[in-house]
C-alpha cells in the first residue's frame, strides 16, 4: 500500500520555521490502528488523515473531506496547526479549485478559506471559566512548571477542551514567559484525574495597543507532546479569554515556544474564531507498507 504524505510547516511562509505537521490523503479507508502507528512513526505534534467521504470525492474537486488527527501517543478532537496544514495540501498541492473547504471532524465541520497569501480557519470558540480549585495550580501544577515565586493572577478551566489556562502576572513581559523552564513530563505525575490534557501559560501583551495583544506557551505531555510550537486549539481558549479581558475581537498572539509564531485572531460574534496563518510546504512522497 502507499499513501501520500506531506510535512507542511504552519503558520510560517518559510520552510523549518513555526509547527511541522504530516499530512496524509486517504484514497480509501485505513485501517484503524493504522492512524496511530503512522502518526507515531512520524513523531510529529500532529499527523494528520483527510479522507474523501464519498467515493466519486476528488481531491482536486471535492469541497468537503474528513478529517482526524493524532499525535505519536493519542487521536485528539481538535488540532489547529494541522488543518492549517491539511487546508495548505489540498490547495496548494492538490490544486483544489474550492474556495472555501470544510473538514468533517470530532469537533464539528471546520472551514478552511484562502484570503490572499494566508489560510483562514474557521475553528469552534472555547470559553475557559474560573478553576474548579484554585488551590489546584498552586498545590500540584506550579512547583511543576517552576513557577517558584513568580504571581499567578488568573487560573482558568475549559472543560470543552480540556485546558488548564494560567495567566502570569501583567508584570512580567514577553521574556519572562520565553525564559521560563517547563519540565512538561512532570506534569503526567501532578495531574492524573484526566481533568487537565493540556497547559497554557500566558501573558498580556503591549498595553499601548502596538505588537502582540498576549503571548502564550502550550504543553499538551499528556498527549505525548511536551511542548507544542504553535497550537490553534489552544488560540480556540485563548481567543475568547483575552477578547473579553482586552475588549478586542480583532488581536494579534504569539506563541513563545523556541520555534515560536504568530497568529492573526478576530473573534466572531457567532461563537466562533477566524485563525489566519500561512505555511510552507517541506516534503513530499509515500507512505510505502
Amino acid at each position: 500500500m502507499q499513501i501520500p504524505i506531506f510535512t507542511v510547516d504552519a503558520f510560517t511562509n518559510r520552510p523549518f520555521f513555526l509547527n511541522p505537521a504530516a499530512v496524509c490523503l486517504l484514497e480509501n479507508d485505513l485501517d484503524e490502528d493504522l492512524h496511530q502507528k503512522i502518526a507515531t512513526e512520524m513523531n510529529l505534534s500532529e499527523t494528520a488523515f483527510i479522507r474523501k467521504l464519498k467515493p466519486g470525492d476528488d481531491f482536486t474537486k471535492s469541497s468537503c473531506f474528513g478529517l482526524r488527527w493524532f499525535t505519536p501517543a493519542n487521536e485528539v478532537p481538535l488540532c489547529g496547526h494541522a488543518t492549517l496544514a491539511s487546508a495548505a495540501v489540498l490547495f496548494h498541492v492538490q490544486k483544489n479549485t474550492n474556495s472555501v473547504l470544510t473538514f468533517v471532524t470530532l469537533s464539528g465541520e471546520l472551514k478552511a478559506r484562502q484570503v490572499k497569501d494566508h489560510i483562514v480557519l474557521d475553528l469552534p470558540l472555547y470559553t475557559a471559566y474560573f478553576f474548579f480549585s484554585q488551590n489546584f495550580i498552586h498545590d500540584r501544577l506550579s512547583r511543576k512548571i517552576s513557577v517558584g515565586d513568580m504571581i499567578v493572577q488568573d487560573v482558568r478551566y475549559s472543560p470543552d477542551t480540556k485546558k488548564l489556562l494560567v495567566r502570569l502576572s501583567d508584570t512580567y513581559e514577553r521574556s519572562v514567559l520565553e525564559d521560563l523552564k517547563v519540565s512538561a513530563q512532570r506534569f503526567l505525575s501532578a495531574e492524573k484525574t484526566g481533568k487537565v490534557k493540556g497547559l497554557i501559560l500566558t501573558v498580556k501583551g503591549n498595553s499601548s495597543g502596538k505588537g502582540h495583544d498576549f503571548y502564550s506557551r502550550y504543553f499538551a505531555p499528556w498527549y505525548g507532546v511536551l511542548e507544542d510550537p504553535v497550537t490553534g486549539s489552544a488560540h480556540a481558549v485563548l481567543s475568547s479569554y483575552w477578547s473579553e479581558q482586552l475588549g478586542k475581537k480583532e488581536m494579534l498572539a504569539f506563541q513563545c515556544s523556541r520555534r515560536g509564531g504568530e497568529l492573526k485572531i478576530s473573534v466572531r460574534s457567532d461563537g466562533r474564531v477566524d485563525i489566519a496563518g500561512q505555511t510552507a510546504v517541506v516534503l513530499k512522497g509515500n507512505l510505502t507498507f
